[in-house]
């Protein structure tokens, strides 16, 4: 190569190097993920959030990276969560399974967009103000877990038709959720003719004793009411259930994996891959004004026959046939 010629290729090239290098150091976007449960018992629904991501080309530690703050069941410190990712200029706050995560981060950011996926109705939470319009920096996913609520009752009702008192078990700390819950269940308990007591726990230490309550009341079955905390719980829970010999319904199926009679919900994880589908179109440059809230209309049911066994239940071979899936 004649002297002339590599001094034009090497100016082009060291021209070019301070592009490459701008292009290198450019700073991944960050998502902000805002869960009021802990990691324990939540890593398929994280896993769910990031196959929604990937959908949109966007993975973790490659092109994106996920801060992480976890409450422990504490209500009380989501608002301070949520103002430490607003603090550490996060691209987007996700709070998928929380309607109280969802509320906290509307109130420290009106800028930030916000993605949230739950069971209660996001208008009458005060999420946004309509489902096709949401207008602001709030959008995400509404499933129908507070619909299918009461129905758990009855289903649980229909598997042990013995049994006339029950309880059904909410967080109180998720009271958007929770209040809406007991009244549309103790309506559906009236219609039953059995009783069903209401029990609350927003904490580990109100779990233990909920369910030594449940023996003083000689409850027979338990709804256990959709909430994050406790899905973050849900092998404990399962545990606890099988310790008391005592049948339960719940919304997910990896409570009926781990040892829960039935399961019957709205699929979380569909919500929260439809919830990581929507941050990563964000982050990809929509905005979150012009996403209208998705309807995830997936209800799935799951049955342990391994549990029903152990508790002497005898499942029909018509309500098995309605299951998605079936353990044995």
């Amino acid at each position: 190569m004649r002297r002339r010629d590599f001094l034009k290729v090497f100016g082009g090239a060291a021209a070019a190097w301070p592009l490459v290098a701008r292009a290198q150091s450019a700073p991944m976007p960050v998502i902000g993920y805002l869960d009021v449960g802990s990691p324990d018992g939540s890593a398929p629904f994280v896993a769910a959030f990031r196959k929604g991501l990937a959908g949109t080309g966007k993975v973790e530690g490659r092109n994106v990276a996920i801060v992480y703050r976890w409450a422990d069941g504490r209500a009380d410190r989501l608002r301070g969560l949520a103002a430490e990712l607003v603090g550490q200029k996060v691209d987007v706050i996700a709070t998928p399974g929380s309607t109280a995560a969802a509320l906290a981060a509307k109130a420290v950011t009106t800028t930030i967009p916000i993605i949230f996926a739950i069971g209660a109705d996001p208008v009458a939470a005060g999420l946004v103000p309509s489902l096709n319009r949401p207008g602001g920096n709030v959008t995400g996913v509404a499933t129908l877990n507070a619909e299918v609520g009461p129905k758990r009752l009855e289903l649980l009702h229909q598997v042990i038709p013995a049994v006339n008192i029950f309880a059904l078990l909410i967080n109180p700390t998720n009271p958007v959720i929770s209040e809406p819950l007991a009244r549309d269940a103790q309506a559906a308990a009236r219609k039953l003719d059995i009783r069903l007591h209401v029990l609350r726990a927003g904490n580990d230490a109100e779990i233990e004793a909920a369910f030594t309550a449940m023996q003083d009341l000689k409850v027979g079955g338990l709804v256990i009411g959709s909430d994050q905390f406790f899905n973050s719980r849900s092998q404990r829970l399962a545990s606890l259930a099988i310790q008391l010999s005592l049948p339960t319904v719940y919304q997910y199926r990896e409570f009926t994996a781990a040892g829960g009679l039935i399961s019957y919900g709205a699929s979380l994880t569909d919500a929260f891959q439809l919830a990581g589908n929507y941050a990563g179109r964000i982050l990809s440059g929509e905005k979150p004004a012009d996403l209208p809230v998705q309807q995830s209309t997936k209800v799935e049911m799951t049955i342990n026959l391994k549990t029903a066994k152990a508790l002497g239940l005898n499942i029909s071979d018509t309500l098995i046939g309605r299951a998605d899936e079936v353990i044995e």
